[in-house]
């Protein structure tokens, strides 16, 4: 399957990467092993070391650089070896692993399997509410045997909410809420209201309304290419706007394969709400771990089941008016696949790129 190579995406919380070992990830297919030198920076390389083949990742950190765990040669963050125990010491010139440009923010080490030189000048998406000098933060981790598109689709429609977390995160009125897709540029937002909502008892007490209380919510989704999402939610007693409790979430998929995803996501709220947007953050934490895990993960799982490595448009999918997004979000995904192939292609077959292959031979 082709990916999105041009782009930033999460590797790993920054909590799983660390100086004492190496951590083995496969990353679009790829495997990938994350490490931090001896400053601390947060290093990926290829999980392969160039001489036996061995995975780096059962090796061990050596004063900052990655050790193979066969030969004792040992990697700099550059993904050169730097050090070759047998012998006269000499280091072959192929004697390299491919890095990857990182960077670490809101809680995550994000990096760019495409052409590196377009990293440099690449921002980071922006998720401001995660930046912890300013907000309580919280990060989770799930992985998810489907594919990574589809666990787009389930956030851009929260329409399941009704059915899927009928116990937890539903209302009999939500089947009836206002829903309206939009696309600006690369991006779509959802936005989707609900007035008069029996809330579910755990979300009466994480937005703190009275037991029996109608609700009024807004749930705002936003979609970023390759598949990084976040969602507002505000929740007031009904007609009383100026009592509005808000919640803030990132969802950042990461593709492992064709049929399996990296599903980090995280909660954010205003340090200047002090010890409530704490506690509204843990709770957040604890209270939606258990609908992603016990509910959407299992019906993602068999949705992947029964596509199989078919293509998903090759089912014929009837659509509804609520997948307006979820299509949006992938027809958008293509488009930037094949553009990027495309002018992949151009690029190999310019007279500048021939001749610097024949130099090279």
């Amino acid at each position: 399957m082709p990916y999105l190579l041009n782009a930033w995406y999460v590797a790993a919380l920054s909590s799983e990467v660390t100086t004492q070992a190496p951590f083995a990830r496969t990353l679009l297919d790829q495997p990938v092993v994350l490490y931090r030198d001896a400053s601390g920076e947060a290093v990926a390389l290829d999980d392969r070391c160039p001489h036996r083949f061995a995975p780096l990742s059962r090796g061990q950190v050596v004063d900052g650089a990655l050790a193979c765990p066969y030969h004792g040669l040992r990697f700099g963050s550059d993904g050169h070896c730097m050090f070759n125990p047998h012998g006269d010491g000499r280091v072959p010139a192929h004697a390299r692993t491919r890095c990857y440009p990182t960077r670490e923010r809101y809680g995550a080490v994000w990096f760019w399997p495409g052409d590196p030189e377009r990293a440099q000048t690449a921002p980071l998406p922006a998720f401001d509410f995660l930046d912890p000098l300013h907000n309580f933060t919280s990060e989770n981790y799930l992985p998810t045997r489907a594919n990574y598109q589809l666990s787009a689709d389930n956030l851009l429609d929260l329409s399941h909410f009704q059915y899927l977390h009928a116990g937890t995160l539903g209302s009999d009125e939500m089947a009836r809420s206002t829903v309206r897709a939009a696309v600006d540029g690369d991006t779509v937002s959802v936005h989707r209201e609900a007035t008069g909502e029996h809330l579910q008892p755990m979300l009466m007490r994480a937005f703190n309304l009275a037991h029996g209380t109608r609700a009024d919510r807004q749930l705002d989704v936003r979609w970023m290419p390759p598949g990084l999402l976040s969602i507002a939610v505000a929740v007031c007693e009904s007609g009383v706007p100026e009592l509005t409790r808000v919640s803030l979430s990132a969802h950042w998929l990461t593709p492992e394969s064709v049929a399996s995803t990296h599903y980090f996501f995280a909660f954010g709220l205003p340090r200047d709400m002090g010890e409530q947007g704490a506690e509204l953050v843990r709770q957040a934490a604890r209270n939606l771990i258990a609908p992603f895990r016990d509910e959407d993960l299992p019906m993602l799982e068999a949705q992947q089941r029964t596509i199989g490595e078919r293509d998903f448009w090759s089912l014929r999918p009837a659509m509804l008016p609520i997948d307006a997004g979820a299509v949006h979000a992938r027809r958008i995904m293509q488009r930037l696949i094949a553009e990027e192939q495309r002018q992949a292609e151009e690029e190999r077959g310019s007279p500048q790129r021939k001749a610097a292959h024949a130099a090279c031979e």
